[in-house]
């Protein structure tokens, strides 16, 4: 059973929403991963990644020596963790800012205040003669 619970998110008309944040997370990370995967890779992360096969299985399955199975699933783990880190507006790792975090507007662009720095002054240099 999944839980539901109160979050606060400040909108116009609603300070707070259920949500059920499990599955909006699975949601996510399986839509991104399709996304993301070509649909070779996608299925390297399908069978092996969401449903635990192991690798002699998979290369079964798939009619894939060994080292293509194990480099395609380098290739996945490395496309997937930059994918979900970088993930614009909310990154789906590290898990604790996607669980605990609040939903909230994004702030009003200000203007940067720009501090310039003076300019050094070079003391002329001596000849020695």
């Amino acid at each position: 059973m999944s839980k539901v619970t109160l979050t606060l998110c400040a909108g116009k008309d609603r300070k707070l929403t259920w949500v059920r944040k499990d599955e909006d997370y699975v949601a996510d990370f399986c839509l991104v991963s399709r996304r993301t995967l070509t649909d070779f890779e996608h299925m390297v992360f399908r069978s092996h990644f969401l449903l635990g096969a192991d690798w002699r299985l998979c290369c079964r399955q798939m009619k894939i020596d060994r080292g293509t199975f194990f480099h395609a699933v380098y290739r996945v783990e490395q496309k997937l963790g930059r994918v979900f880190r970088e993930l614009q507006p909310y990154s789906l790792y590290p898990l604790d800012q996607y669980f605990g975090g609040t939903v909230r507007k994004a702030a009003p662009l200000t203007r940067a205040a720009v501090i310039e720095m003076p300019k050094p002054v070079f003391a002329p240099l001596l000849k020695i003669a």
